[in-house]
């Protein structure tokens, strides 16, 4: 662990994470936290506290409520944390899908009000496209990814996420996912299983949403980060604003290559990482891409003073 605090890495959650009350605590002890929420739901025009803390989670599963909640809260939790750690500077970050506006937004790529913004816009169409396509995603266990792409090209599916070694989500329509579903064992694949998910994300499904967010990328305001941040649909740094705008909107269609991304970062000698957002999703996605990488988890006011004092011993280690 030593020297971790010079070398932290931070990972920002993505949609499915999302839990009745993140946040709330958090809020109720940090002044600067209710300031920073008040600030998002004028912005949006709806209560998102309320949505944050009360639901219900029909309500804040909604693609157009839960990428604004996850944003918000992946942001504040970094600048809490960064508030009791001035010296804390990161070296790079990276989100799973929705969390790489997060990670854009802590690294200055544009100000908070933009990053809300962009991601109330990218979540209410997504929702939209989902309303008109309604496809459906699944996980894809225990596979060779080779039998799996092979498994999306004969069901007229894609492949939506690599997570992690031997766990690839595919996602397209009812018809092409209930296929995948009968013919898996056919490809040596261990386990599918279909997920609860409100349409098809990161498929040729959800064009019309990239389409649309392309020109609310073009007028936003869009700069270089101050430290890398790895995009999903190429696995490598992006600091030029057009490349960044290029990615985030391809990432509405394309894979997530999340497994990859993370093997970047491990191969640049980064060992140590900090997981912004609820439910540990990427902490345990790591320990299946490589188990001796330090992950440690933000959520609540607990796990920031947990995450304060281990960085605190660290850097004086």
């Amino acid at each position: 662990m030593a020297g971790m605090a010079n070398d932290v890495v931070l990972l920002f959650a993505g949609q499915g994470a999302q839990q009745i009350g993140m946040g709330a605590d958090l809020i109720a002890a940090h002044p600067q936290g209710r300031q920073r929420l008040d600030e998002a739901s004028e912005l949006l025009g709806y209560d998102l506290g309320k949505v944050m803390f009360e639901g219900p989670m029909d309500e804040l599963t909604r693609t157009s409520r839960c990428q604004p909640a996850l944003f918000v809260h992946g942001f504040i939790c970094w600048e809490l944390l960064s508030e009791r750690l001035p010296h804390l500077r990161p070296v790079a970050c990276a989100g799973l899908s929705l969390g790489e506006f997060t990670a854009h937004a802590v690294a200055g790529t544009f100000d908070f009000a933009t990053g809300l913004q962009l991601v109330a816009r990218r979540g209410l169409l997504m929702e939209e496209a989902t309303q008109a396509s309604g496809g459906t995603m699944a996980a894809m266990v225990g596979g060779e990814e080779e039998a799996v792409r092979e498994l999306a090209a004969e069901c007229a599916v894609d492949v939506a996420n690599f997570n992690a070694p031997g766990q690839i989500v595919l996602s397209g329509s009812r018809e092409g996912i209930a296929r995948a579903l009968e013919m898996y064992p056919e490809k040596g694949i261990r386990v599918a299983k279909e997920l609860t998910v409100a349409g098809a994300y990161h498929s040729r499904l959800m064009q019309t949403a990239q389409d649309a967010l392309i020109p609310e990328l073009a007028a936003a305001q869009i700069q270089r980060p101050g430290v890398p941040v790895i995009c999903n649909v190429e696995a490598r740094p992006v600091g030029d604003p057009d490349d960044i705008r290029d990615t985030l909107a391809r990432q509405v269609t394309g894979s997530v290559r999340w497994s990859e991304s993370m093997q970047f970062l491990l191969a640049q000698g980064h060992r140590n990482f900090l997981e912004l957002g609820p439910g540990g999703v990427l902490a345990g996605l790591m320990r299946r891409i490589d188990r001796s990488a330090n992950v440690i988890r933000v959520e609540d006011l607990s796990t920031v003073e947990t995450a304060g004092e281990t960085l605190s011993e660290a850097a004086l280690a």
